[in-house]
């Protein structure tokens, strides 16, 4: 018995492969959308199972506390990530803003500023202040002198660390005013303050980014900058702006840190721009810039610092903290690249 040379196997019609592509894009779609928001609902239901404390109103306040530091410094990275720019200075930036408005606010006869304390919305202003002058001052040089992003603010880096280190001395603030450390230690409703400050950096933000010109543009400088330029955006203007209001949130974020602590260390900040990016970055937002979420971001920084408490939890060692911190960020980056490659 021969085949008969009529017959064919059977093959799907162009309309069933059209149907298939529609439904793996749909998914990888909801995927990119929600992905990260799952893998936060699934680490937090299986820290649930390994730990009987995880889910408890107690150490849910601390995660949030201990979350909204990060989380301001990664909100302002958004900005400067979305424009196409990078800021490794966030970290100096921290302690260098913190001994600022800590000297303000102490009642230290050798580490407060002569005449002080000062009133501590003085002290609040100048925090900020100090860090918004720093990322402008990287934003000129980013902006004006087309000096890479990477080296500018690699720069400021070190050069806001040793600052610091000349501003202090070398030694801690201490004796800080009730005042100023209520902006860390206090609570509203029970909620701590830390927390209700993230909230409402990350509510103008989100507006900013998401009902504002400058926030329209913000997404066109990152994501063209010529078409951007061409279309009539000052794309120059752009980058200064996200590299000050990254410094200002990076100053908000050292008072806090403080304020929390009781004393502005010298040493504070080391290496918190690295969990900064990587909630910026496993949050969504790419590298190549223009395209990300603020929504995003908050998640990202949730995660970590879920991770972080749930490994503090189950006696995990520190240095493996760093290790799993590290494969997040370069896992994170490799599906940033492979999804701007399928694009």
């Amino acid at each position: 018995m021969t085949d008969d040379p009529a017959r064919t196997d059977p093959q799907p019609s162009p309309g069933a492969a059209a149907q298939a592509a529609s439904g793996n894009r749909s998914v990888a779609g909801f995927l990119q959308a929600y992905g990260i928001l799952i893998a936060l609902v699934v680490v937090c239901l299986g820290l649930t199972f390994l730990n009987e404390f995880f889910l408890t109103p107690r150490n849910i306040l601390n995660v949030l506390r201990q979350t909204s530091i990060n989380g301001i410094l990664a909100i302002g990275l958004t900005f400067v990530i979305l424009a196409r720019g990078i800021d490794l200075s966030v970290g100096s930036v921290v302690a260098l803003a913190g001994v600022v408005a800590a000297s303000l606010a102490s009642t230290s006869s050798t580490a407060a500023v002569a005449g002080g304390p000062y009133p501590v919305g003085l002290a609040l202003i100048a925090g900020v202040a100090v860090g918004a002058i720093c990322g402008a001052v990287s934003g000129a040089a980013v902006a004006r002198f087309n000096v890479p992003a990477f080296v500018a603010t690699l720069g400021m880096l070190s050069a806001a660390r040793g600052l610091t280190l000349l501003y202090s001395d070398g030694r801690p603030v201490p004796a800080l005013t009730d005042e100023f450390r209520w902006i860390g230690t206090g609570d509203i409703f029970g909620i701590p303050m830390p927390v209700v400050l993230f909230a409402l950096v990350f509510a103008g933000a989100w507006w900013t980014l998401t009902q504002t010109r400058f926030g329209r543009h913000v997404y066109a400088a990152g994501g063209n900058p010529h078409a951007a330029t061409v279309s009539g955006i000052n794309v120059a203007r752009i980058r200064f702006a996200v590299f000050a209001i990254s410094g200002a949130l990076a100053g908000l974020a050292g008072m806090i840190l403080a304020a929390r602590t009781g004393s502005a260390l010298p040493q504070a900040g080391v290496a918190y721009e690295l969990d900064a990016i990587a909630a910026v970055v496993i949050g969504g937002t790419s590298l190549a810039g223009g395209v990300g979420r603020v929504t995003g971001t908050l998640i990202g920084a949730l995660l970590i610092g879920v991770v972080n408490n749930g490994l503090d939890l189950m006696g995990v060692e520190s240095y493996y903290q760093l290790v799993i911190k590290g494969v997040l960020i370069v896992a994170a980056v490799m599906l940033d690249q492979t999804r701007n490659r399928r694009e």
